[in-house]
C-alpha cells in the first residue's frame, strides 16, 4: 500500500496543469469515484476516494473552475484487513449544472455512459489527465516481487473501453476485461506501466517502482539460477533459446513480406524467449490460446523454409 499511497499524493500535488486538463480529471475523478446519483429525491454528485489529498485536490479544483460547493466527509469501513478509511465529496447543490459542466450529463441530460466527448477528443494533456483521474480515483498498482500490474477498476464496460482508447492515444496497450462481476483496465508489461506513471505525471513514483522491481527480478533471477539444474527447467531454456533463434532466422529470410498475425506471433516469441506458449497466447492482443499461437509459430518457419527453397531454385 506504500506504493500506491506514494503515487497517488504524487498525482495529487500536481498544480501546473492547464484549466481543461484540470477540469478533464476532475471530471473522470466524479465519474470513476461515484458520479450522478439520486439521494432523498435529490441529485447528488458523489465521489468517494481511499486518499485525502485526493479527495481535497477534487473539493478546489470543483470550487475553482466549476464556481461548486463540495464537502469532504470522512467514513470508516471493516474489511477482512482491518479497518479502512474513505473520504466523500459530495456537490449536493447545483449537483445537476455540475454534471452538465462535467460532462456527467450530456445536452439532452442523459447520463453519459464513458467518458465525456470533451475528454475523449480532447488534446494529450486531457487524456493524461484523465488517467490521472481515474488512477486517483480507482487505481491499483502491483507490490515489487510480485507479477506486474497497473490497475484501473472500472464504473462500467463504456468508461472502461474509454479509458482504453485513451491508453491508446498514449501509445500504451491497456487491456478491458471484466474480473469478479467489475469492469477493469489493466497493464501487465513493466515498460509500459513505467511509461503510464511518467505519462501521468508521477515520475518519483516511476523511478521508484522501476527500483523495486528491478531488485525483486534480480532476486528472482538469482533464484532461479541457483536451481538451475533441474533437468526439466534445462530443458525447457534450451526448447526457448532454440525457438527464438529459428524465428529470428525466419524474420531475416522474410524480412516484412509476411502476414501480420504471423508476424506478431513471432515478436512474442523474440520479445518473451523465456515465457511459455501458454504465457505468450496471454500476451497476445485479444489473447489466444497456447494450440494458436504454436501453430502461428510453425506457419512462420514454414514459411521462411518455403521461401527460402524457393530462392534456391530460383
Amino acid at each position: 500500500m506504500a506504493l500506491l499511497d506514494d503515487v497517488k499524493g504524487e498525482l495529487a500535488a500536481i498544480e501546473n496543469d492547464s484549466p481543461a486538463a484540470k477540469m478533464a480529471q476532475a471530471s473522470t475523478m466524479m465519474r470513476f469515484g461515484g458520479g450522478l446519483r439520486p439521494v432523498n429525491n435529490q441529485a447528488v454528485i458523489r465521489a468517494q476516494f481511499d486518499s485525502l489529498q485526493a479527495a481535497t485536490w477534487l473539493q478546489n479544483t470543483i470550487a475553482a473552475y466549476f464556481q461548486k460547493e463540495a464537502v469532504i466527509s470522512r467514513t470508516t469501513r471493516q474489511t477482512p484487513n482491518g479497518v479502512v478509511q474513505r473520504y466523500d465529496v459530495l456537490v449536493e447543490r447545483g449537483a445537476t449544472a455540475l454534471a452538465l459542466q462535467a460532462g456527467l450529463l450530456d445536452r439532452r441530460m442523459r447520463l453519459v455512459k464513458g467518458l465525456s466527448a470533451d475528454i475523449v477528443g480532447g488534446n494529450i494533456a486531457q487524456i493524461k489527465a484523465a488517467w490521472r483521474g481515474a488512477f486517483l480515483a480507482r487505481g491499483a498498482i502491483s507490490d515489487p516481487g510480485k507479477a506486474s500490474y497497473l490497475e484501473i477498476i472500472c464504473p462500467s464496460h463504456e468508461t472502461a473501453l474509454a479509458l482504453q482508447g485513451a491508453a491508446r492515444r498514449l501509445g500504451i496497450s491497456a487491456k478491458a476485461r471484466q474480473l469478479r462481476s467489475s469492469e477493469r483496465v489493466t497493464l501487465r508489461d513493466p515498460d509500459a506501466i513505467e511509461r503510464m506513471l511518467i505519462l501521468m505525471d508521477a515520475p518519483h513514483s516511476a523511478r521508484e517502482w522501476t527500483g523495486k522491481r528491478s531488485d525483486g527480478e534480480a532476486r528472482g533471477k538469482a533464484n532461479r539460477l541457483a536451481n538451475f539444474d533441474d533437468a526439466n527447467m534445462r530443458r525447457s531454456a534450451k526448447a526457448a533459446a532454440e525457438a527464438s533463434e529459428k524465428v529470428r532466422r525466419a524474420f531475416e529470410i522474410l524480412g516484412d513480406d509476411m502476414p501480420e498475425n504471423l508476424k506478431v506471433a513471432g515478436r512474442l516469441r523474440l520479445d518473451h524467449a523465456d515465457a511459455s506458449l501458454e504465457e505468450l497466447g496471454r500476451l497476445a492482443e485479444p489473447p489466444i490460446t497456447k494450440d494458436a499461437i504454436a501453430g502461428r509459430i510453425r506457419r512462420l518457419l514454414q514459411l521462411a523454409d518455403k521461401t527460402e527453397k524457393a530462392r534456391r531454385q530460383g
